[in-house]
């Protein structure tokens, strides 16, 4: 069966930066878009960023030019590098393929 795993969530201060991973099994994984979703306490689940099978990315504009998704198609795995974090990137991060979700990992970011 098609699993997600999320890692790298963590504690960090406004300015600071983190790198998550999401390392995918039972799934031809560089055929499938990858994508990147985030959901804050008391809203909605957002889109945050996909990456093709082939690397090309796009992002939402809350995190456009701080945030960065890439992908090593031989390890299975999607990676999401967080700069310039803000108080308001506070959320539990997922990553999807197609119907299949991750479970998350927490980020949350101090002032």
């Amino acid at each position: 069966q098609v699993q997600l795993v999320e890692s790298g969530g963590g504690s960090v201060q406004a300015g600071g930066s983190l790198r998550l991973a999401c390392a995918a099994s039972g799934l031809t994984f560089a055929t499938y878009m990858m994508r990147w979703h985030r959901q804050a306490p008391g809203k909605e689940r957002e889109f945050v960023g996909l990456i093709t099978g082939g690397g090309s990315a796009n992002y939402a504009d809350a995190v456009k030019g701080r945030f960065t998704i890439s992908r090593d198609n031989g390890k299975n795995t999607v990676y999401l590098q967080m700069n310039s974090l803000k108080t308001e990137d506070t959320a539990v991060y997922y990553c999807a393929a197609s119907k299949y979700w991750g479970q998350g990992t927490q980020v949350t970011v101090s002032s």
